[in-house]
């Protein structure tokens, strides 16, 4: 699998969960979304050997009230 992350890239093999995958990179699972041929996957996903996936950073707000 091909995984991209902002200007990085990486070649895995398949078979294992996005999650992993993402920490076998160096990354935090928490701090980014996983899209898997262009369709928003959750973590737990297994991944093949021909996926394309790219992650994204989450992005987090205040928490401050709206009044």
């Amino acid at each position: 699998m091909r995984i991209t992350y902002r200007d990085k890239a990486w070649e895995l093999p398949g078979g294992m969960t996005a999650r992993d995958a993402i920490k076998k990179v160096g990354l935090d699972p928490e701090a980014v979304l996983v899209v898997r041929n262009d369709e928003l996957v959750t973590d737990d996903v297994i991944l093949g050997d021909e996926d394309k996936v790219k992650l994204i950073a989450v992005i987090s707000g205040g928490g401050g009230e709206v009044s």
